[in-house]
C-alpha cells in the first residue's frame, strides 16, 4: 500500500524542468550550446579545447557587441534608420526550448540578457523555402497578429519602418555583413506548460551572414521596453534569475526562472544595485575593486562601470585592474607559470593537486556587496593547464561573465533595481527545485521513503 501511495505521488509531481507556482512564477531548463548533448549545436567530435576556443571567440564577439553598441548610441553620426554594430548579438551561450503560435511550433532560442527583442525565424511570405528548415509559419497560426506602424511597440523598436498595409517592419544591418529583416507582431509563447499571450516579437523572414547560422530564434531578457521580462511585467513582478551549472556537469541543465520564486533568499545572499545607464537593455553594476589574499586594489570609480552578462563566458577588466590582479596572483600562487599555446588566456599555471587548495579566492567588491569567488569561478582547465578566466580589456570596457556566475543563483529584481547572488549547487535537485519555487517535495518523498523502508523492515 505504501509503495502504491509513493508511486501515485511521484507520478503527480511536476516535471523538474517546467514548474509553475500559484503566483505566476515558472522555470525552464537552460542548456549550453556546445557542452550540452541536448543542444542542436552540440558536436560530440569536438574536443574540450575546441569547445574552449569557440567559447573564447564568442566572448570576444560579445565584448565587441557591447562596446560597439554603446559607441553607436553615443555617436552623433548614427543613422536614425539603420543600426550598425560591429558584431551580431548572436554569440550568447545558453538555449531554451519553447513554442510559439497556435498550433504550437516548437524551437530552440538563444537566451540573451544583452538584447531586448524576442524573435523567431519565420517562413518567408510567398516564397519557396526548405521544408526541413526550422521556420515558424505565421500564416498557419490563429493567434498571430501583425502590429501596425502607429502601435506603441513599433515606436520602441529602433529602427522601424512601414511596409505594405502599414505593418511595422524592422531592418538590422551589421558591420560583419549579416542582416535581418522582419515584421513586428504579437503571438502566444509557451514554455511548456506555461503559456503567455500577446507577446511582442519579431517575425524574421530575411536574414544573412551569422544570423542564418544560429538557432531558430532569440529570447531577449534585457532591460528595455520590448524585453520579454518587461512584457511579462506584473505577472512576474519584474523578477527573473538563472542558476548555471559548471561545464564539468554538462549532462545537467541549468535553470532560468521568472517571478518571485526566482529570487534568492538566504543568509549569505549579497545584493548590489543596478545602475541606470543607456542603453537600458544592458545591466550595469558598479565595481569598486578586487581583493586577493588581503590585498585590495580599486577599479576606476565610475557608476555602472561593468556589465553583468549571462552570454559572455569570460570576465573582462580594465588593463590596469587586470594587471594588479595578475601580480597579486603571481605573488600568492605557488605553481609554475606556463604559457597558453592556444593564445586564449593571459595567465596560466601548470596543474598540481590538490589544485583548489593552491588557488586563492578573488573578491569582487561591488557597490554594497562583496562577492567571494572560489577557483571554480575564476579558473578554467585549458589544454592541461589551469588558466585565469579573467582577461584584460584594452579600452577599459568591463564585463562580469558567466564562469564567475556558475553555482550562484543570480537574481534580477527590476522593480527594486538590484542583482543578488546566492551561492548554491545548481546541479543538485534541491537547487533546481528551489529556483523553481517548489520547496516541499523533497521532504515529502523522503518521508514516504522512510515510512516505506520502516514498513519493509517491520514486515
Amino acid at each position: 500500500m505504501v509503495w502504491i501511495l509513493l508511486m501515485i505521488i511521484l507520478i503527480h509531481l511536476p516535471e523538474a524542468s517546467h514548474v509553475q507556482a500559484k503566483d505566476g512564477s515558472f522555470s525552464v531548463e537552460l542548456i549550453h550550446r556546445d557542452y550540452s548533448p541536448f543542444s542542436p549545436f552540440y558536436n560530440d567530435s569536438d574536443t574540450p579545447l575546441e569547445r574552449l576556443r569557440k567559447s573564447f571567440h564568442r566572448s570576444r564577439s560579445r565584448l565587441e557587441y557591447f562596446r560597439s553598441t554603446i559607441r553607436s548610441l553615443a555617436s552623433a553620426t548614427s543613422s536614425a534608420n539603420s543600426f550598425a554594430s560591429m558584431v551580431t548579438p548572436s554569440n550568447a551561450e545558453y538555449l531554451v526550448k519553447l513554442s510559439i503560435g497556435t498550433p504550437p511550433f516548437e524551437f530552440f532560442a538563444i537566451v540573451d540578457t544583452g538584447s531586448d527583442l524576442t524573435w523567431a525565424k519565420c517562413k518567408p511570405p510567398n516564397q519557396v523555402y526548405d521544408a526541413d528548415a526550422s521556420l515558424f509559419d505565421p500564416q498557419s497560426s490563429s493567434t498571430y497578429h501583425v502590429l501596425p506602424c502607429f502601435s506603441t511597440p513599433c515606436k520602441f523598436l529602433n529602427p522601424s519602418f512601414c511596409a505594405s498595409e502599414e505593418a511595422c517592419r524592422y531592418s538590422y544591418s551589421y558591420r560583419d555583413n549579416s542582416s535581418t529583416v522582419g515584421t513586428l507582431a504579437v503571438e502566444n509563447l509557451s514554455f511548456n506548460p506555461v503559456a503567455r499571450g500577446n507577446i511582442v516579437f519579431g517575425c524574421a523572414d530575411t536574414y544573412s551572414g551569422v544570423l542564418s547560422q544560429i538557432g531558430a530564434g532569440f529570447i531577449g531578457l534585457g532591460g528595455g521596453s520590448l524585453s520579454l521580462v518587461t512584457q511579462l511585467g506584473a505577472s512576474i513582478g519584474g523578477k527573473f534569475s538563472y542558476c548555471l551549472v559548471p561545464m564539468q556537469e554538462n549532462n545537467i541543465s541549468s535553470i532560468l526562472s521568472f517571478g518571485s520564486s526566482a529570487m534568492a533568499y538566504s543568509s549569505d545572499t549579497v545584493s548590489t544595485p543596478l545602475t541606470p545607464k543607456e542603453p537600458k537593455t544592458f545591466y550595469y553594476l558598479t565595481l569598486e575593486g578586487l581583493s586577493v589574499n588581503n590585498q585590495s586594489f580599486d577599479a576606476v570609480q565610475a557608476p555602472g562601470n561593468i556589465i553583468i552578462d549571462s552570454g559572455t563566458e569570460n570576465t573582462y577588466l580594465s588593463v590596469d585592474l587586470y594587471n594588479q590582479l595578475e601580480l597579486a596572483l603571481l605573488d600568492f600562487v605557488n605553481l609554475t607559470r606556463a604559457e597558453d599555446l592556444t593564445g586564449i588566456y593571459q595567465l596560466c599555471f601548470e596543474r598540481n593537486e590538490p589544485l583548489m587548495a593552491t588557488l586563492p579566492d578573488i573578491v569582487f567588491r561591488f557597490s554594497d556587496a562583496k562577492l567571494v569567488l572560489g577557483p571554480l569561478n575564476t579558473f578554467v582547465d585549458a589544454n592541461g593547464l589551469v588558466c585565469l578566466a579573467i582577461l584584460p580589456s584594452d579600452d577599459g570596457f568591463s564585463i562580469f561573465g558567466n564562469v564567475a556566475q556558475r553555482n550562484f543563483l543570480v537574481s534580477y529584481d527590476l522593480e527594486e533595481r538590484k542583482v543578488s547572488f546566492a551561492r548554491t549547487k545548481c546541479s543538485s535537485s534541491s537547487a533546481n527545485l528551489y529556483s523553481h519555487g517548489v520547496h516541499f517535495y523533497p521532504s515529502i518523498v523522503f518521508l514516504i521513503l522512510s515510512v516505506a523502508s520502516f514498513k519493509l523492515l517491520t514486515f
